[in-house]
């Protein structure tokens, strides 16, 4: 009958709730607490499934961008020294720091030729589905001022005789402005292999040159290197954490509950009116199903949403980058988030309307004025849950 009854609010508001006022016992919202949890998790399972995360190496989550935070990892005709004044800045945290405090610099004095190499502790594939499909770095030419006439980048693999060859001078457009260089892997993208035996799945090391037409003092930086393009859905990653967010739907419920209950006890106050606290508690405990009403919606809305690619562009944080790849990421999905948005204020018309109700239910006041307590209770209810439970829904789509 309990179970009923908590089904009945949806569809019989007004004969639901003056049952609870008159019999309020407990058993009633636990219910509800168990299905918005359950919904929650059906939510979270649609939400990280639906999203996928850039993968990259060296991995960011435990190394951040290592190759390129010690000076120890290169070779070079050059002086190599950690520079801990310039590096990228990741102005927003997004999922992860990506970037650390330091870029290598590379000087070297009357020359027209500066180069350096890394080696990979481990090699990479950058070959089918399972291999890294771009690679990113960042370079700064502090000195000379002038743009060097050719720049070339040599990806060895097993040895250095045998290597993949592309000419990158058109990806350095400004001298003492950090140039961001992306590019594709893989024998269709423009590579010239020195050998038969070079293999995109055995990527061991990398060395960038850069030539002048004439001697010079260089100084050069170079940061922020990752290989990526391996995409790995949220659920594949984060999975395990499914059992954290059905704690926190559960917690986050009963702050919804206490804090739903008591401005619809306080508020009437303010009119003057007489309120009871154990009947309108259960009451809101009731209310609530329009959540788990919402919850169910959301699921079957982020179901039918498309796929959600979140690339190295958009994690990173740096500013104006990461803005672009916010904007092509939410046009994709902009027609769900606006049903969402007007499903939401459906659901807060929903609540106030069941709050007013109850105000008239326990306190006899107009509708008018219940209407208005409820909303005023609601409304403050709002205001007040991002304290109280900032991490309440589980992570949204758009990270």
């Amino acid at each position: 009958m309990v179970a009923f009854g908590i089904f009945e609010v949806l569809y019989a508001p007004s004969k639901a709730l003056k049952e609870v006022i008159k019999n309020p016992r407990y058993i009633g919202p636990i219910l509800v607490m168990v299905l918005f949890v359950i919904a929650n998790l059906g939510f979270c399972y649609a939400l990280l499934s639906k999203t996928y995360l850039d993968q990259t190496m060296p991995d960011a989550s435990a190394d951040l961008d290592k190759w390129t935070e010690n000076a120890s990892y290169w070779n070079s005709n050059a002086l190599k020294a950690n520079n801990t004044q310039q590096y990228i800045s990741q102005q927003y945290i997004i999922s992860k720091i990506y970037y650390g405090n330091k870029s290598i610099e590379f000087s070297l004095n009357h020359t027209s030729h500066v180069w350096m190499e890394l080696n990979l502790t481990e090699s990479l594939n950058c070959s089918g589905p399972e291999g890294y499909k771009n690679m990113t770095f960042r370079v700064k030419i502090l000195k000379p001022q002038s743009l060097p006439s050719n720049i070339s980048l040599y990806l060895f693999s097993l040895t250095k005789q045998d290597y993949f060859y592309k000419n990158i001078t058109d990806k350095i457009n400004n001298a003492d402005t950090r140039n961001k260089v992306t590019f594709s892997l893989g024998q269709m993208q423009g590579w010239t292999p020195s050998t038969d035996k070079a293999d995109w799945g055995n990527i061991t090391g990398l060395r960038l040159e850069f030539r002048w037409s004439s001697e010079v003092n260089t100084t050069l930086l170079i940061d922020g290197l990752f290989f990526h393009g391996i995409y790995k859905s949220r659920m594949e990653i984060e999975g395990s954490s499914l059992a954290l967010y059905s704690i926190n739907a559960f917690m986050s419920f009963t702050i919804y509950w206490v804090l739903l209950g008591g401005m619809l006890y306080l508020v009437p106050k303010m009119f003057g009116v007489k309120t009871v606290w154990k009947p309108l508690l259960v009451a809101a405990g009731f209310i609530l199903m329009a959540y788990f009403i919402r919850m169910i919606i959301f699921t079957f809305t982020f179901m039918a949403s498309p796929e959600v690619y979140y690339p190295l562009s958009y994690l990173g944080g740096v500013s104006g980058e990461c803005q672009e790849a916010y904007v092509q990421i939410y046009q994709s999905i902009s027609l769900y988030y606006e049903m969402l948005w007007y499903f939401d204020k459906v659901f807060w018309v929903w609540i106030i309307a069941l709050g007013a109700i109850t105000i008239r239910l326990i306190s006899e006041m107009p509708w008018v004025k219940s209407f208005i307590a409820s909303t005023t209770s609601y409304l403050l209810y709002v205001i007040l849950v991002p304290f109280l439970a900032p991490s309440a829904f589980p992570p949204p789509i758009l990270l």
